[in-house]
């Protein structure tokens, strides 16, 4: 009986001792090593949406399906943004005509103050000579020489102004040109930009775009998830973050199929959201006077890319698949 009894006790000790054991190793194991089940894969989407508004003509895509960066998704009807081009080109050789003639008068304006001027020096001297000659010309002529060279200088101040205003005229005339020209680059532009394209390579989904369907300048009508820069962003508890660096490798394990990849620990959110610490009305802190004695560790968003060589070729990723996280710490 004896012996029966030690022999009892013996195994319950043993499997005690070794229970503790166990206990000690997945205590060190979840401290040591980081981990969690609250995490998601993420992907980089695109809410596509037109830059231009008009009844859809061509939808080139169907959901899911794959794209590459420049594939054509869909069409906005196109007649009146040709005619706005075929108007601004129009438009646009009505200014280069107007400004051609502008050029014209100025130089026309300029030859005439310059003829003027002219005129007004050689009738100018014509009368300082005669004054000059003071009881050979009578005082008659003078008086006339006098009033043709202040006639000339009217003249000629006349022309001057003329071509001041036609040098306005032209440069009014060059900015009517230039605005022409703008409007004709704009026009082209969302000519252009009725062909919807895919801004990078990926995958459509979320597709509510149909034939006949007014699309309105930025209102997204399809989701397109790139192919690459897919990361994970793993919620830990806040004691667990001492123990998560920059740079830490991580094993990423999904539930879908047990995929298992590989990835780095990129950063830290440094802030997130306090329901408990709203502010009142006179921007006074609102304090509860009652207190939670469970207090629950709060989750803190860690951002993990993922390695691309430890994807496999057939694995499929979807954001919003779940995973789980395992930190590995550097070693130090």
């Amino acid at each position: 009986m004896k012996t029966a009894s030690l022999i009892r006790g013996g195994v319950t000790s043993v499997v005690v001792l070794l229970a503790a054991v166990l206990a000690y190793v997945v205590w060190h194991q979840y401290m040591l090593r980081p981990w969690t089940r609250d995490a998601r894969l993420r992907a980089e989407v695109v809410r596509t949406a037109p830059d231009v508004s008009g009844l859809v003509t061509e939808v080139a895509v169907h959901d899911n399906q794959l794209v590459k960066k420049g594939d054509l998704l869909f069409v906005i009807d196109r007649d009146r943004y040709a005619l706005a081009v075929a108007k601004a080109e129009a438009d646009l050789q009505a200014a280069e005509a107007a400004a051609r003639a502008a050029g014209a008068s100025i130089s026309a304006a300029s030859a005439g103050a310059s003829a003027s001027q002219a005129e007004y020096q050689m009738r100018q001297q014509q009368a300082q000579r005669r004054a000059q000659l003071d009881g050979i010309v009578s005082r008659e002529s003078q008086a006339d020489a006098r009033a043709v060279a202040q006639a000339a200088q009217a003249s000629w101040k006349q022309a001057q102004a003329s071509a001041h205003a036609a040098s306005a005229s032209s440069q009014q005339a060059s900015a009517a040109l230039q605005q022409a020209r703008v409007t004709l680059q704009q026009a082209q532009l969302e000519l252009a930009r009725t062909e919807v394209r895919a801004s990078a390579d990926g995958t459509i989904t979320n597709l509510d775009v149909r034939i006949g369907d007014y699309a309105a300048a930025g209102q997204a009508r399809m989701a397109l998830v790139a192919s690459e820069g897919m990361w994970v962003y793993g919620y830990f508890e806040e004691t667990k973050l001492p123990k998560i660096h920059r740079g830490d490798a991580v094993d990423i394990r999904l539930m879908a199929g047990g995929v298992h990849l590989q990835g780095k620990v990129e950063g830290i959110a440094t802030g997130i959201a306090d329901a408990a610490g709203p502010t009142s009305s006179n921007l006074l802190a609102e304090v509860e006077p009652t207190f939670n004695w469970v207090r629950l560790a709060q989750r803190v968003p860690v951002r993990v890319s993922i390695d691309p060589a430890s994807v496999p070729t057939d694995a499929v990723l979807s954001a919003g698949m779940s995973a789980t996280l395992v930190i590995k710490p550097k070693a130090g």
